[in-house]
């Protein structure tokens, strides 16, 4: 396995999502899959899977691979024009802690450009067009930032932790697609949330449980 440097999070790492998708799919990618990552995602290092552990040449444990119990994290869907309207006010287009992000970063115009913006309730929506490749990993990819975004505050940056997802289906390329992500608890520096992604038609393709960790005050 590889983590391309397309496929960043923070500068220098791979986005946690990406990653996450990359070890599943290694793992055999069936059923419900958990991650959790125990070191930023090195980007184009050769990784293998091993034992349920991803390591680096080194031998330092990347990330932890295993099954899954199956799980009720679904986030309700919203209609593609009440997603693109929160997008349109997300805070990352002024305050993002990393704007090279793959997933949800303004400044990578090659990337997924997911831009999860608040609703009344408190969840997060976004639009997203899947890209003309898709893979697994492109769908936890989208599982990954719009939950991070229901915790994410100006000075307050977080990183994917652990996640568990389950895929029902992969979106066919060019599809309209939509994202949503609540957070569902907080405590201390740790925010559980949950994510879905739904298809053009309205039908459920994932949905995903996720842990994401603040990071110290100076750290992004």
């Amino acid at each position: 396995m590889r983590i391309e440097s397309r496929y960043n999070g923070p500068p220098g790492s791979g986005n946690g999502g990406w990653s996450a998708g990359v070890f599943a799919a290694a793992a055999g990618g069936a059923g419900p899959v958990e991650v959790t990552l125990r070191r930023p995602p090195p980007l184009d290092t050769p990784l293998v899977l091993a034992d349920g552990e991803v390591r680096d040449p080194a031998g330092q444990v990347v990330a932890e691979v295993r099954p899954a119990d199956r799980f009720d994290a679904v986030v309700p869907p919203v209609d593609p024009c009440t997603a693109t309207d929160a997008s349109a006010a997300y805070p990352g287009l002024v305050d993002h802690p990393f704007p090279g992000c793959f997933v949800c970063g303004p400044r990578r115009p090659d990337g997924l450009r997911i831009f999860p913006g608040r609703l009344p309730d408190g969840r997060t929506a976004a639009p997203l067009r899947a890209p003309e490749q898709v893979s697994l990993a492109t769908v936890w990819a989208a599982l990954d930032c719009p939950g991070g975004w229901a915790v994410i505050a100006p000075g307050r940056p977080y990183v994917l932790g652990r996640i568990a997802a389950l895929v029902d289906a992969l979106p066919e390329p060019g599809d309209e697609c939509v994202v949503t992500g609540v957070a569902v608890g907080v405590e201390g520096r740790k925010a559980r949330v949950h994510t879905s992604l739904y298809g053009p038609d309205g039908s459920l393709l994932a949905s995903a449980r996720a842990t994401w960790v603040a990071l110290p005050p100076g750290a992004a």
